[in-house]
């Protein structure tokens, strides 16, 4: 027999009925029911239910080993009888009776549990991650991930993507987010970059003529920490294809994601190829977002006509002292009850607006002071605009659109939850489309890239030189799962002369351009096809599938908010020998006082 085991805690049947069988695992619960005891057995694949008699020489050995220490333990496997069966369990027919144990590695007492779900503090989660680990939830989380790894590997495969690695000590990068930096030893005074993520090297591999390329690759961006991103690191699905149009990215990637996400939906109905797409400037103006949550039916409508010159002065005067200023309706089907509406209005003002206005309609009219003060023939055009009946309401939101867009978003999706209008029970996917190449920086009045800097403009040079920048529109797309974006891509930006212009524009000389780019640059020279790709997250795919809130649930390691790692205690010092080496002196701010 086997030093450890000869079969796993999860593959016991009635089958293996009076056999002897030796496993081992952790002890996961013990249950004491006078003259007999019950050890629940656990590892990786499942949970055996092993029993020992009081008069068993070995009984006080068994009832003395706490709870998550690791034993193996050889006795005969015996059916349960018919009242004791669980049904819950693989394993949940039979029962081993210990003959013989062995303590492999006692636990202490433990400072998180690990048989059941508590409340714990992340903080004491992280530190003692190992333990977490071992919990049922989070083990199944890792586990997806793996599998949702696999899937993905193997499905851009068969789509005819070959995997290659890129480096991770390279140059920095303007992704818009700050590089981590690493010293170089035999270069004094310079320092490596950790790629926030492999864009330059997929395009070399397009340029080299690889025509297909994917690989999960780690990204690392020094930024703070929020529920779907991780500080530190992250892992996305990187692809680039060769000689292709927005809509050939869009064909390769979807039967991927549609496929991974129906294999792991648990049930839930999943997008069909081809996704909708959706124009940026549409998706503020119906979503107030560009990562909209289409499981919401409701969809924003601009009204400003009815608002401007009517009775209801708070909007009229504002549209006329500011041409820029909108009135966005919000439909609520079933939301025409005060009761509702004026709840709504509450929960504007806790979200420190000055309130939601709102019409609803009853006996065939509008109801409420903005219906009143606009007229019926104002508020009879609203209803009819929005496909409006008796026991609905309509909110109002108005200001300049890229002020108010993202209160509008979340009135809709508070709407939406509160009347149950949300469908749960799928994931619906969308690309956005049509994004602005360039934006202004309200602060510093610059023109900057709005996207990803190395996206080609639609309209190509000609664009560049002759339109307004903020007007010029990009082949940029993002792909967007119930209100989450898991991708940024673009068609890339192949041609030189494009990426000198596009650069100048956003304050870039063209020595800029040499220095920073000088690679990819100098390679467009020489011959690069029209291409290019995407990078779905992978910790964001994991966590929708998981239903999991925080994305810190679906990585095995991960760091706190604070970018720090609890339980490898990093970042840390380093002495003063290795300070030397590197040729680094600390230039520390002043200690905060107590």
């Amino acid at each position: 027999m086997h030093a450890y085991r000869t079969h796993n805690c999860g593959e016991l049947t009635h089958g293996h009925v009076g056999q002897a069988v030796r496993l081992s695992g952790w002890v996961h619960r013990k249950r004491d029911h006078g003259n007999l005891l019950f050890v629940d057995l656990r590892d990786h694949h499942g949970i055996t239910q092993c029993v020992i008699d009081t008069s068993s020489p070995i009984f006080k050995q068994v009832e003395g080993t706490r709870v998550e220490s690791v034993v193996t333990l050889t006795g005969k496997i015996v059916a349960r009888s018919a009242e004791t069966v669980n049904p819950k369990l693989p394993t949940g027919q039979i029962e081993m009776q210990i003959a013989e144990f062995r303590l492999q590695s006692a636990a202490e007492t433990l400072p998180i549990q690990v048989n059941q779900e508590g409340d714990f503090p992340e903080e004491l989660r992280l530190r003692y991650r190992f333990l977490d680990l071992r919990t049922e939830r989070m083990h199944a989380n890792i586990m997806l991930r793996a599998g949702v790894i696999a899937s993905i590997r193997r499905r851009m495969i068969e789509q005819g993507f070959t995997e290659f690695q890129t480096p991770i000590l390279t140059s920095s990068s303007p992704e818009g987010a700050r590089d981590y930096l690493v010293p170089s030893r035999v270069h004094p005074g310079k320092f490596y970059a950790l790629p926030q993520a492999p864009q330059q090297f997929k395009q070399l591999l397009m340029v080299a003529g690889f025509d297909r390329y994917f690989q999960i690759a780690p990204c690392f961006r020094d930024e703070d920490g929020r529920a779907d991103r991780s500080p530190g690191e992250f892992y996305q699905l990187d692809f680039e294809m060769s000689f292709v149009t927005q809509e050939d990215v869009f064909a390769a990637i979807e039967p991927v994601l549609a496929g991974v996400f129906e294999e792991f939906s648990k049930g839930k109905t999943v997008t069909k190829p081809p996704f909708e797409r959706i124009a940026y400037n549409d998706a503020i103006r119906w979503y107030g977002s560009d990562k909209p949550d289409l499981r919401n039916p409701i969809k924003m409508e601009e009204v400003t006509a009815a608002f401007a010159g009517s009775g209801f002065k708070v909007f009229a005067g504002m549209i006329e002292r500011d041409p820029q200023v909108k009135v966005w309706a919000i439909p609520a089907p079933t939301g025409g009850s005060r009761a509702f509406c004026d709840r709504m209005n509450s929960w504007a003002q806790d979200e420190k607006q000055p309130g939601l206005g709102y019409i609803f309609f009853r006996d065939g009219e509008g109801a409420g002071p903005i219906a009143k003060n606009l007229g019926p023939d104002r508020t009879a055009d609203i209803r009819n605009r929005l496909g409006l009946k008796d026991g609905d309401a309509v909110f109002f939101v108005c200001g300049v659109p890229g002020k108010i867009a993202p209160f509008a978003g979340a009135a809709r999706l508070k709407i939406g939850k509160e009347l149950n209008l949300s469908s749960e029970g799928e994931y619906k996917f969308c690309w956005i489309v049509d994004f602005p190449m360039f934006e202004m920086n309200e602060d510093t009045g610059k023109i900057e890239f709005s996207h990803n800097p190395f996206s080609m403009p639609q309209g190509g040079l000609e664009a560049l030189e002759k339109q307004d920048p903020l007007t010029i529109k990009a082949f940029q797309y993002d792909i967007v799962c119930n209100g989450v974006e898991l991708s940024s891509g673009a068609i890339r930006n192949h041609l030189p002369e494009i990426m000198y212009k596009a650069f100048a524009i956003a304050g870039y000389s063209k020595d800029d351009v040499e220095s920073r780019f000088g690679g990819m640059l100098n390679a467009f020279k020489f011959g690069a096809p029209p291409h290019g790709g995407s990078a779905p997250g992978i910790d964001r795919i994991v966590m929708l599938l998981a239903d999991e809130p925080n994305i810190r649930q679906v990585v095995a390691f991960p760091m706190n908010q604070q970018a720090q790692d609890l339980l490898m205690q990093a970042p840390s010092t380093v002495d003063a020998a290795r300070m030397k080496e590197l040729h680094i002196k600390l230039d520390l701010p002043p200690a905060k006082k107590s």
